[in-house]
């Protein structure tokens, strides 16, 4: 791991304003909507303009993208509006079409992190490439193991001018977040790899307008050297991601309330800040496992009135416990506790059956 952190080449960004911020839409959809976005954009803060020209949708017959056309517009961005630019790249023809319309940043998408064939064509094409910044965001999954792999696959075609993208990781249960950030992980994922440039985009991990501040304020205080945040000039209208986009003005103005957490002296205060957060994350996934397990108590309250069957069962309540402390113990949970807390989910659950009955 020494060699790969030995590896990054940080001057792309040491050498830019802090925190970074990437902005534009999440497709481009005209050249007019790109230019008007680009134009509304204030240029002290916001240096990388972007913009997805191919769109990876997870079922056909959806808007995949603009294609080839959208990056005659960025190229106009760059040329008149002094920023530079970046886009999405899934695949070798993607990387060659870029690199020809002179796109000075490409990232690597979720899905196609998550595939090391991708990856691997991917980093074929750029080799020789070695200005280009290439920032990789983190696999759909939780799997710090298969990031790094991705980021060994493009240093060994020489590509040094790297960062990641945290864009939140799939979740199977209800929550707030389109993406589940999952902020331990990333605290140990820098503990890795020190060195490499994190940015953080909270509009694909909140989904939605309304929780990108508190994802961004977090994002500061966990050292990210920038965020990634889509805007729009007519969000409602948006062909794709309309819920998640914002409009220039309003990104300025939220930045403008974001105080960046420079590093400073305070180290048990940020120390201590950083566990809350993490603790707050869980409590709130603590939280939505329980809503998702009464739902489960409402559906089988209505089962069991279907079938005439006994709300208590008590086989199956022993069945829990036992089951529940030998897991328990394994993992350093006392029995007390277990017993404490799933005495309460058992009540809990015999109470909502017995209002279905």
């Amino acid at each position: 791991m020494e060699k790969l952190n030995n590896s990054i080449d940080r001057s792309w960004i040491d050498e830019l304003d802090k925190p970074l911020i990437i902005s534009g839409p999440c497709s481009a959809e005209s050249e007019q909507q790109i230019l008007e976005t680009a134009n509304r954009l204030n240029p002290s803060y916001v240096k990388i303009f972007r913009a997805g020209i191919w769109k990876p949708r997870t079922k056909p017959n959806n808007f995949e993208g603009i294609g080839k056309k959208g990056l005659e517009w960025l190229r106009k961005v760059k040329k008149n509006m002094n920023f530079l630019t970046a886009t999405e790249v899934a695949n070798e023809e993607h990387v060659k079409l870029a690199i020809s319309f002179e796109v000075d940043v490409l990232w690597i998408g979720a899905r196609s992190t998550a595939s090391p064939f991708t990856i691997q064509k991917i980093a074929d094409a750029l080799e020789g490439e070695n200005n280009k910044i290439i920032l990789v965001k983190n696999p759909i999954h939780p799997d710090i193991e298969l990031w790094i792999g991705a980021l060994e696959r493009f240093v060994n075609k020489g590509i040094r001018k790297l960062g990641v993208i945290h864009r939140g990781f799939y979740t199977y249960k209800n929550s707030k977040y389109r993406n589940q950030p999952n902020w331990n992980l990333l605290f140990n994922f820098r503990d890795i790899l020190p060195r490499i440039p994190i940015i953080c985009d909270p509009s694909h991990i909140c989904g939605n307008k309304k929780g990108i501040f508190d994802i961004a304020k977090k994002a500061y205080h966990f050292q990210y050297e920038g965020l990634m945040i889509e805007s729009h000039c007519d969000p409602d209208h948006a062909w794709s991601d309309s819920k998640q986009q914002i409009t220039p003005e309003n990104l300025v103005k939220m930045l403008k309330e974001l105080t960046y957490v420079r590093k400073c002296d305070q180290k048990n205060q940020k120390d201590l800040d950083s566990f809350r957060i993490i603790i707050d994350e869980i409590d709130e996934n603590i939280i939505a496992l329980l809503a998702e397990r009464m739902n489960i108590s409402k559906e089988l309250g209505s089962w069991k009135k279907s079938t005439d069957v006994a709300v208590f069962q008590p086989n199956r309540w022993e069945n829990i416990m036992e089951k529940s402390i030998v897991l328990g113990k394994s993992l350093g949970i006392s029995e007390e506790l277990l017993e404490g807390i799933f005495k309460l989910l058992h009540q809990e659950s015999i109470k909502i059956q017995n209002q279905i009955r």
